[in-house]
């Protein structure tokens, strides 16, 4: 499995953004292959992360992308820096 993490800080309206993630970008996430599961948590203090779990490290590239695109498109006054993006192979888990 591989594993996407994009940290957002200095989020202007941590609902709405959930909100719109919930309504918009969740669906696009199961559309991308090997899909395993998708987390947007409220850090506090205009902290967001994003956890993006796929079957495979092109699933995980695909989404990077897919969010970009999706913030660029539908959440830049809320998310108004660029996320802090952590990807890579997961070695252990339960």
């Amino acid at each position: 499995m591989y594993v996407a993490i994009r940290r957002y800080e200095g989020v202007t309206d941590p609902a709405a953004a959930g909100r719109l993630v919930n309504e918009g970008f969740v669906p696009l996430m199961r559309q991308v292959s090997g899909f395993v599961a998708y987390y947007w948590v409220d850090a506090g203090d205009g902290v967001m992360v994003s956890t993006s779990v796929f079957q495979d490290q092109a699933g995980a590239e695909e989404s990077v992308s897919k969010a970009a695109d999706f913030v660029r498109d539908n959440l830049a006054s809320l998310l108004p820096n660029p996320p802090q993006v952590t990807a890579g192979e997961v070695l252990a888990s339960a």
